[in-house]
């Protein structure tokens, strides 16, 4: 039986991640390595807590003794590491913590993983998540490509980026069998509500302001997370070894155009006059190193292992939408205690 090591499983991608192997491998045994920082929340993997072949884990992957400790124990044949700090307000406030969970972390468990194996490599992998903002900032045109340099700008996009560095280089001075992704804004069901999306569904809920950074125009590209998690298991068994791969939605909306979507199909679902949550939207300061846009080009992941996005970005979100609307009691459990004080900090 193959021993998987998953971080951050309790994360808004790590859930649908933990999901999809457990229910399709079930001569796997995963194991869920997770914090429960403000973002982890086990509500989201219920449905699956009771199987046979999942194990949760908790830890921190900053704590050196601990993870030696885990790799002893269960022999991990790989690790799909999802564990990080990824909200970028949250960045400029504390780029410490990002530097340490981000960083150090990775190397923690790339170190684990080396001494485990120690050049036995046969069968093995350690699979890197990481983000499209390690590339930095587009201009009108283009997009980021697997061979785009790396510039971020953001103490978040700083942090992922050193820890893509750090899994390449143990690939090249251990022969450590990695694979990295890099992917676009993901959105979908068990999100926490800081990011836009999660957010906005749940302000408009509470008759709250949607906060818009600047002019409105900042421009990304969305991955709808179950295809994202489909992604990752294809990459995860057919990926070559130090490879990387860009998965993005094939898509790119200007953050104003994205929020009047989400207006009209919530007002269409609430049965709300035409134009009732549009209303709400509030332009608010602009963050600081923010960068204009970012639209990846997926083209590889689609031709080498067939992958492409399930849902347009009009389905995705009106499931997204339906999701939350069917679920006010997890999104209740989440907005509570610590978020509202972090919430009148980022958006005052």
């Amino acid at each position: 039986m193959k021993s998987l090591l998953i971080s951050g499983g309790a994360g808004f991608i790590g859930s649908h991640v933990i999901r999809r192997f457990v229910n399709k491998f079930p001569d796997y045994q995963v194991f869920n390595l997770d914090a429960l920082t403000y973002a982890g929340n086990l509500e989201s993997l219920k449905d699956i807590e009771t199987k046979e072949n999942y194990t949760f884990l908790h830890g921190d992957i900053t704590d050196e003794a601990y993870i030696n400790s885990i790799f002893d124990k269960y022999r991990f044949d790989a690790v799909i590491h999802l564990a990080a700090e990824s909200h970028v307000d949250r960045s400029i406030t504390d780029p410490l913590g990002f530097a340490k969970t981000n960083i150090l972390g990775t190397m923690i468990l790339l170190n684990a993983f080396k001494e485990l194996w120690n050049t036995n490599w046969e069968g093995k992998r350690f699979y890197h998540v990481s983000t499209d903002e390690v590339y930095g900032a587009l201009g009108e045109t283009g997009l980021f490509k697997e061979t785009t340099s790396y510039d971020p700008n953001s103490p978040y996009s700083a942090s992922k980026a050193s820890s893509d560095h750090f899994v390449r280089a143990y690939g090249e001075t251990y022969g450590l069998p990695y694979v990295i992704t890099n992917c676009s804004n993901n959105y979908g069901q068990h999100q926490f509500p800081e990011k836009l999306i999660p957010l906005f569904i749940n302000n408009i809920l509470n008759n709250k302001a949607l906060p818009v950074y600047g002019d409105g125009n900042y421009t990304r590209d969305w991955l709808y997370v179950i295809d994202h998690a489909i992604a990752i298991d294809l990459v995860f068994h057919k990926g070559v070894n130090a490879e990387t791969y860009n998965i993005g939605g094939f898509n790119e909306w200007k953050n104003i155009d994205l929020v009047k979507l989400l207006c009209k199909q919530i007002d269409e679902k609430l049965g709300n006059d035409e134009g009732t949550s549009e209303k709400l939207v509030t332009y608010v300061k602009d963050r600081p190193g923010h960068d204009l846009r970012y639209a990846i080009d997926a083209s590889k992941i689609n031709k080498e292992l067939g992958w492409s996005p399930s849902v347009t970005f009009e389905e995705g979100l009106s499931k997204t939408i339906d999701w939350y609307l069917n679920n006010k009691e997890w999104l209740n459990n989440v907005t509570s205690g610590d978020y509202k004080n972090y919430y009148k900090q980022q958006y005052k």
